[in-house]
């Protein structure tokens, strides 16, 4: 492609007068025809202000959207850019303490979780977008002063971690959180509410709400973590300022002392709204009621099994009491039996022990009174004598069996015709 030109140099005399009293002196050539090329960044600007019909300021926002878009297509693949709708936030620069820092970038999305390289790209698309240079009204340069303040805020460390402890984008999330009437799945509705609530840990890694696998353990130890949660929002982003322009002393004292109550009091609430949405959560674990339902089993079991060693204890010690009662009567019955027996015997003996003494004394009578066999018969006198004998010679034999051998001895004496012998002996 060629251009070609004509280039008018204004007219002017010969000779100019500078600074009174110096002159300059210059020769003038005549206006020509040249073909020039293509060349440089200007000229290509001015060929396409040209040919696209535009202004300078027409010119530079084209190139400026173009330069953006570049921009967000060769990142478009590593995160997904939001456009930023600039009615819907913040652009007033003085109230930069209540902007939401991540909707002016376009990283509502993102949020917490955006690292500084995002932030980076995402405040260098918005500034592209933005700056005053590119509007028809370069004065107006509100918006992009609180572009700044959202990068200068969220590239700074600490003023970052005092902002997402308070960050107004998320005032919203409390509604998202589910309550006791709300169905539907457990983990999906409240896994990604403590994944949330996560960032505010002070203790890493924070254990997460699991499944319906999770141990009772593991259950109790995410339950546990939550109730003693240890939080490291300041809610320092919310201290108000002393009086514009005062340097007194005593007043920023008493502002600072108002701001560390009022830090107190929103630690206070956090804490009391993280245990009520905790409280919220447990109530409706289906685990819990498992596990509950798992724990009064096994406690019934125990007391089953308690129950049943404890009937078992019982039928052991009704069946030993009653064998020993059946052994107490056997053996009664048997000392009964065993006393009617003896009984029985002695009586046996006692009548043997008569007959065999009544035989005694029947032998001794008819036979005179075991006197002499020669002698006349026995006088009363001598009858009351040998009694005498004969209970004595009885009362040294007590037994059946001795009484059996003095009556065997008796009768062979009568036999031998010597009884008076024998009867004297056996004194």
């Amino acid at each position: 492609m060629s251009l070609t030109f004509d280039f008018l140099l204004p007219s002017c005399p010969a000779t100019c007068k500078v600074d009174q009293g110096f002159e300059a002196s210059a020769s003038l050539t005549a206006t020509s025809e040249r073909l020039l090329e293509p060349v440089g960044r200007h000229f290509l600007a001015h060929a396409r202000r040209k040919t696209q019909n535009r202004t300078f300021s027409e010119d530079e926002r084209h190139q400026a959207e173009e330069k953006a878009n570049q921009v967000e297509k060769e990142e478009k693949d590593e995160f997904e850019y939001e456009d930023v709708d600039i009615d819907m936030v913040n652009q007033d620069p003085t109230q930069w303490k209540t902007q939401d820092n991540y909707a002016i970038l376009g990283l509502t999305k993102l949020r917490y979780k955006a690292t500084e390289d995002q932030i980076k790209k995402a405040h260098r698309r918005m500034v592209l977008l933005h700056h005053p240079d590119k509007k028809a009204d370069k004065n107006d340069d509100a918006f992009f002063k609180c572009i700044a303040k959202a990068y200068d805020t969220l590239m700074n460390p600490e003023s970052r971690r005092q902002y997402d402890s308070v960050d107004f984008g998320i005032a919203h999330w409390d509604d998202e959180v589910p309550s006791a009437k709300d169905t539907g799945d457990f983990y999906e509705m409240w896994r990604h509410v403590f994944e949330r609530e996560a960032r505010f840990s002070n203790k890493q890694p924070v254990p997460g709400l699991g499944d319906e696998n999770s141990t009772k353990e593991e259950v109790e130890g995410f339950y546990d973590f939550w109730y003693n949660f240890d939080s490291w929002r300041t809610f320092e982003w919310l201290d108000k300022e002393g009086v514009e322009g005062s340097d007194n002393r005593d007043d920023k004292r008493y502002q600072e002392k108002k701001n560390r109550a009022q830090r107190a009091q929103l630690k206070k609430e956090d804490n009391a709204r993280l245990r009520k949405l905790v409280d919220v959560c447990l109530g409706m674990d289906p685990r819990i009621a498992k596990f509950k339902a798992e724990e009064k089993k096994r406690r019934n079991a125990k007391k089953d099994a308690r129950a049943a060693a404890e009937k078992a204890a019982a039928e052991e010690k009704a069946r030993k009491e009653e064998e020993a009662r059946l052994a107490a009567e056997k053996a009664e019955a048997e000392a009964k039996a065993a006393a009617a027996e003896s009984k029985k015997a002695k009586e046996m003996a006692k009548r043997a022990i008569k007959k065999e003494k009544k035989t005694i004394k029947a032998i001794v009578k008819d036979n005179n009174y075991a006197l002499a066999a020669d002698a006349p018969e026995a006088t009363p006198e001598q009858i009351d004598s040998q009694l005498f004998k004969l209970d004595d010679i009885l009362a040294k034999n007590k037994t059946v069996e001795q009484l059996e051998a003095l009556r065997q001895s008796f009768e062979k004496a009568v036999a031998d015709k010597n009884l008076a012998d024998v009867f004297n002996a056996a004194l």
